[in-house]
């Protein structure tokens, strides 16, 4: 119990990021042609429309590792007061928004890229608190 109330911020951090990318990637999974024909179109006048399959499989994978990572990170804490795995989600789920970020922008959809900064907040926030264990 020491453990969770000592690390209540790191653990509601964690299952945000967790939340949010395991839903993500599995919806993604689940809906691979809805996603991949949703985001060609996005893309369509964008530098990046020949790559889409390749990017959109790039951010799954990325996502999932997210997601993966905080349950872990997230059970580590818990369990053993260790964070290790807890700051390497953080990183991971950092890297994923900025690559989502980047497409955002590469496809002027600048609202799109409003709603990933509120996301990145509490993700580089995890990054902070994590960095002092």
């Amino acid at each position: 119990m020491e453990n969770i109330t000592n690390n209540a911020t790191e653990i509601l951090l964690l299952f945000f990021l967790l939340i949010t990318f395991l839903q993500s990637g599995i919806d993604k999974l689940v809906d691979w042609k809805g996603n991949l024909s949703w985001l060609t179109g996005h893309f369509a006048e964008s530098p990046l429309k020949n790559m889409v399959p390749m990017l959109l499989g790039i951010v799954v994978v990325t996502e999932m590792i997210a997601g993966i990572l905080s349950a872990v990170g997230l059970f580590q804490i818990v369990t053993a007061g260790e964070s290790q795995l807890a700051f390497y989600s953080a990183i991971v789920s950092c890297v994923a928004l900025l690559m989502l970020l980047f497409g955002q922008r590469m496809a002027k959809d600048y609202e799109g890229a409003k709603t990933i900064a509120v996301y990145f907040i509490p993700a580089i926030f995890l990054v902070f608190l994590l960095q002092a264990y």
